[in-house]
């Protein structure tokens, strides 16, 4: 005889088996429309077969205020979450009404406005995701838990391990949630670790883990609700790992001939739905005949959803290119009528340590946090004493982690902080781009502009002397390439106070590269009141016979040689572009028109790819044909070297901007001539 259990427990179970059937019946009409030989989903389908008690029992102990990030195979936790079902399904037949409007499809749904936040169909990158939403909570003193799923494979990846680090070092509300179907994709999860429980790896951080039949749904619940009373008492993560059965392929067209046919058999003799209907049998809740005619009502009921779905119209295609970023904001009257603000001579480090400092203080969502940044102040000094003044929960040091870094910023963003977070070296961005391209940079085109991600990433570029390859590089062309980013580069102390504050009350995710060599240049910095936007380039120098168009470290080389020039009677104007993404191509074209069509664009960064190469196509586009004549200065294609004597052969110089805008005018005026003979 099984078990006596509580009548809640009898409704409950009779209720999980209702909901293990929705969720398959989901999930078989996914496969069914995605397998047709006129699929109506199209591409990559991963479905949760065998997993659905994980979710029914989790989100059975978990508050409505708590917070799911799933894996692309989350179908379940959606659902449970509130998500209809109609609007999943519309989602995955890439229609207009579906819960992206047809932007996601079936592996990277998003709802943050149903506490789903989301599935991530980049493997183990919810864990660093679901680290900043906890933040954001204990910042709030919200009694909010995070649950986030992966699966057994992810226990492998790199960034779910910093995503322990991080959460262990500020006791971080996070339920790490392992539903172990025994298959990293295509490979036994026995051939990758030899551990008989996923859950001691957990032990290794400091982690409470524990392992549960996860097609048991009372027993997931059980264990929930353990984890979120340990979760908001302050006493850290837990890690959960739900063992489960892989019921069908790793995706809708896995034929699994990799699979032995013995293991297959004996997955399904662990089907939640059947494990159920045999605890309700047995236990005299229900009996089959009555959940068959509960299967049969509710199919009739699913069938007119889908029926409804298939009908829905597609999305418009004129719609394709909206909510990438938001639109500029203005520029605030009391920005342009300030005439008492406070002005201070400030180096450039020291003016983004006053930027940080008025947005602590002007805003209570902004946090500030890196490797170093907190105690002793950042490894330049940019965020020295903010610490001291703001305290240790808005200002803090983080684990050597740069994707924990920059996922939980996106985590943060999600739930309406507005995150500073530095990464020493650009170069250091390499190691955890995915939380910029693959998951900050996708929020608000995925949502149809319902959410943003206001986070800010401060990094530092180029050469000086001594760096060497590692820690030289310039990025700016990558990360301007990327849909969804801003992207500004200060070249005076002005613009690292007024670029960085811009960038902070920017509603989207903004890169500021800021210039290591500029570092100690000094200045006078007006300390505006309001933030401008995160847009426009700046005319430093007018002139009317060429434009010598840079950003960033060769904006005084620019300068100094448009004076060069004026003293052999050439006329150059000198362009800030500033920002790159979006950049302002108004004023470009407009002064490289002023100046004949003649331009010299400058950068440090190498010659290939280089995002001069950009500036020079895009006013080739704009401008009348034949009216450009260009010149570009930019590192050779090789690696930067340490020494300061290769250093100067490689990077612009005074020198060679002087003698390429004089060539380029000279040359010039001699076909003009030739022209007029």
């Amino acid at each position: 005889m099984p078990s006596p259990i509580s009548v809640s427990d009898t409704e409950f179970l009779l209720s999980a088996y209702e909901r293990v059937y929705r969720i398959r019946q989901f999930e078989q009409t996914a496969f069914d429309l995605s397998t047709s030989k006129e699929p109506s989903i199209v591409g990559s389908v991963h479905l949760c077969a065998g997993q659905e008690a994980v979710p029914i029992g989790a989100l059975a102990a978990l508050d409505e205020q708590d917070r799911v990030i799933a894996t692309y195979r989350g179908h379940g936790w959606a659902l449970e979450c509130g998500v209809s079902a109609e609007s999943l399904l519309a989602e995955l037949c890439h229609k207009a009404a579906g819960v992206n409007g047809g932007r996601s499809g079936s592996a990277l749904v998003t709802a943050p406005n149903e506490r789903f936040l989301g599935e991530n169909s980049i493997v183990g990158a919810g864990g660093p995701i679901a680290c900043g939403a906890a933040m954001a909570a204990v910042l709030e003193g919200a009694n909010r838990v995070v649950a986030v799923t992966f699966g057994d494979g992810a226990t492998s990846q790199g960034a779910l391990h910093e995503a322990f680090v991080f959460a262990v070092s500020r006791k971080l509300p996070v339920i790490f949630v392992c539903e172990n179907n025994g298959w990293s994709e295509m490979t036994p999860i026995s051939r990758i670790t030899k551990l008989d429980r996923l859950a001691k790896r957990a032990a290794g951080y400091g982690i409470q883990g524990v392992t549960i039949n996860g097609i048991d749904p009372i027993a997931v619940r059980e264990t929930f609700g353990l984890a979120r009373e340990r979760a908001v008492t302050g006493e850290g993560p837990v890690f959960i790992e739900c063992r489960v059965p892989r019921l069908w392929g790793h995706y809708n067209r896995d034929i699994e001939h990799y699979r032995p046919k013995q293991e297959r058999q004996e997955a399904q003799t662990r089907d939640p739905l059947l494990w159920l209907e045999q605890q309700l049998c047995e236990r005299a809740i229900s009996s089959a005949v009555e959940l068959e005619l509960m299967r049969q009502r509710i199919d009739q009921e699913w069938a007119a959803v889908v029926e409804k779905v298939l009908a829905l119209p597609a999305p418009d295609p004129e719609t394709a290119k909206l909510h990438v970023t938001g639109s500029h904001r203005p520029i605030p009257k009391k920005v342009a009528e300030e005439t008492t603000a406070e002005v201070k001579d400030l180096t450039y480090i020291q003016a983004v340590n006053e930027a940080l400092k008025a947005e602590l203080a002007s805003n209570p969502d902004v946090v500030v946090y890196g490797e170093d940044v907190g105690h002793a102040g950042g490894i330049f000094g940019a965020t020295r004493y903010l610490q001291r003044e703001f305290g240790e929960e808005r200002v803090f040091d983080t684990p050597i982690a740069e994707a924990a870094i920059l996922g939980s910023a996106v985590g943060a963003a999600l739930e309406g902080k507005r995150p500073v977070v530095e990464i020493m070296w650009a170069d250091f961005l390499l190691v955890a781009l995915d939380q910029i391209i693959n998951q900050a940079a996708n929020i608000r085109y995925l949502t149809q502009g319902h959410r943003a991600v206001p986070l800010v990433v401060r990094v530092q570029q180029g050469a000086t002397p001594g760096s060497t390859a590692q820690h030289s590089q310039c990025l700016e062309a990558m990360l301007s390439h990327i849909p969804g980013l801003r992207v500004g580069l200060p070249a005076t102390p002005q613009d690292a106070y007024s670029m960085l504050r811009a960038a902070v009350a920017d509603d989207d995710p903004v890169i500021i590269i800021e210039s290591r060599a500029l570092y100690q240049v000094p200045a006078s910095v007006t300390l505006a009141q309001s933030a401008e936007p995160a847009f426009g380039a700046t005319l430093r120098r007018g002139g009317q016979d060429v434009a010598l168009v840079g950003w960033s470290t060769v904006v005084p080389l620019l300068e100094q040689a448009a004076a060069d020039l004026e003293e052999i009677g050439i006329s150059a104007a000198v362009l800030d572009l500033r920002w790159l993404a979006p950049l302002d191509w108004e004023t470009l074209c407009g002064t490289v028109s002023t100046c004949g069509g003649r331009v010299v664009v400058v950068h440090e960064a190498n010659h290939t790819g280089g995002f001069g190469a950009e500036v020079v196509a895009g006013l080739m586009e704009r401008l009348p044909p034949g009216s450009v004549r260009f010149s570009r200065i930019a590192a050779p294609d090789v690696r930067i070297p340490a020494s300061p004597v290769l250093q100067a052969a490689l990077l612009p110089s005074r020198r060679k901007i002087f003698d390429a805008a004089t060539s380029l005018f000279r040359a010039n005026a001699t076909q003009m001539e030739k022209e007029s003979a």
